[in-house]
C-alpha cells in the first residue's frame, strides 16, 4: 500500500490491482481544482431492463445523471442535472471502500451507501420524465472478491491520470418504480456493476469500455473490457472474473460497424482468451455541445455470445449473456 502520486503530481505506480491498493489523496494533486475529474457510477440491469446512476463533481461542471432502461419495449431515458464548478463541495469519498456518496437538491436525491458487505443505492427524481417521478432501492451485495483497478498516466502531461476501479458481479435485489410499473431487481439471476474514477485528464479522450455479469455453471461470471485512454502500455484493464477471482487478459479489440452501431459486433483479442459476437437491443446516444464541453456518446446494450478463457485454460461458455460496449468522446 502506498500513496498513488509521488511529490510532483505524477503516478508513482502505472499498472493494475485487485484491490485499491494505491491511495488517493486529492490534496496531493498538482492540477487546478476545476480539472479534478471525480465520479461513482452504479449501472444494475437484467435481460429486460437497467438502471444507471451516476454522481459525479468533474471540477467545472457537476453530472448527476440517472438512466431507466426497458430492453423489452425499446426506449430509455436518462435525466441529467448539471451543477456550475462544485470544484469538490460534494466531498466524494477518496475510496471505494468506505463512506457515503450524497447528492441533495429540491429535485434530486441520491445517494449511494457502502455498508459491510454490500451497497445500496437510494433515489428519488421527481418530474424525472413526462412530470412523473422515478424511484429506487436497490442493494448490491459484495462479498470479498476480486476487482479492477487500474492507474493510468497520459505521455503528454505527467500531472494527468486515472485512477479506476470496476467492481463487477455483484448480486442485485430490489426494485425501481416509474409511472406506475414497478422494475423489481432478483439476487438469484441480476447483477450491478461499479465504475468508481478519480483522476485529472487531457482534454481531448475517446475511449471504448464494455462490460457484463451472469451467473454461469452456478457461480458468477463477469467481464470488463476496453482501451484508448491515456497510457495503458503498463497495463490494460481487460479482465475476466469467476467466481470472485479475476483472470488477466492481454489487449481486446472492438470491431463496430461504421455506419450503424445498432448492426452486429465483433470483439477479439490479442490472447485469443475473448472472442465475442455482440447482438445490439437498445443505443443509448447522447450528444452535448455547450462551448469547451463537447461529448459524442454511444453506450449500446446487447446480448452477449462466444467465448472467455481463465487463466487455468477453462473455457468459459458464453450464451445471450445481456451487457453493454460503449463508444465516447469527450472533450471537457
Amino acid at each position: 500500500r502506498q500513496d498513488l502520486l509521488k511529490e510532483d503530481g505524477s503516478l508513482r505506480e502505472p499498472g493494475w490491482s485487485r484491490q485499491l491498493v494505491q491511495r488517493y489523496d486529492r490534496s496531493q494533486i498538482k492540477a487546478p481544482r476545476f480539472r479534478i475529474k471525480e465520479w461513482d457510477y452504479y449501472l444494475v440491469l437484467n435481460e429486460e431492463f437497467a438502471g444507471a446512476f451516476t454522481i459525479s463533481d468533474d471540477g467545472y461542471i457537476g453530472l448527476q445523471s440517472v438512466s431507466l432502461l426497458n430492453f423489452k419495449e425499446g426506449w430509455e431515458h436518462t435525466e441529467t442535472i448539471l451543477n456550475p464548478f462544485p470544484m469538490g463541495r460534494f466531498g466524494l469519498p477518496a475510496t471505494s471502500e468506505e463512506g457515503n456518496t450524497v447528492y441533495s437538491d429540491k429535485r434530486l436525491k441520491m445517494s449511494f451507501t457502502v455498508e459491510d458487505g454490500s451497497r445500496q443505492i437510494q433515489c428519488e427524481f421527481l418530474d424525472f420524465y413526462k412530470g412523473k417521478p422515478f424511484t429506487c432501492d436497490i442493494r448490491l451485495e459484495q462479498p470479498k472478491m476480486d476487482t479492477m483497478v487500474i492507474a493510468t498516466p497520459w505521455k503528454e502531461k505527467k500531472t494527468a491520470f486515472y485512477y479506476n476501479q470496476k467492481i463487477n458481479c455483484m448480486r442485485a435485489s430490489g426494485y425501481m418504480e416509474y409511472d406506475g410499473t414497478r422494475y423489481t431487481f432478483s439476487r438469484d439471476t441480476d447483477y450491478g456493476t461499479l465504475d468508481w474514477g478519480r483522476g485529472v485528464w487531457t482534454y481531448d479522450n475517446r475511449w471504448y469500455w464494455g462490460s457484463g455479469n451472469a451467473t454461469v455453471e452456478g457461480k458468477p461470471f463477469g467481464f470488463n473490457i476496453g482501451y484508448g485512454f491515456g497510457d495503458t502500455s503498463a497495463a490494460s484493464e481487460n479482465m475476466l472474473f469467476y467466481d470472485g477471482v479475476c483472470h488477466k487478459l492481454d489487449d481486446i479489440t472492438f470491431h463496430i460497424p461504421k455506419d450503424d452501431y445498432r448492426k452486429p459486433w465483433k470483439f477479439t483479442s490479442s490472447d485469443g482468451r475473448f472472442e465475442m459476437d455482440f447482438l445490439p437491443v437498445l443505443d443509448r446516444a447522447a450528444k452535448t455541445s455547450a462551448l469547451v464541453i463537447v461529448t459524442d456518446q454511444h453506450q449500446v446494450f446487447g446480448k452477449m455470445s462466444g467465448r472467455a478463457v481463465l487463466d487455468d485454460g477453462r473455457v468459459i461458455e458464453v450464451r445471450d449473456l445481456m451487457c453493454f460496449a460503449e463508444d465516447v468522446h469527450n472533450r471537457y
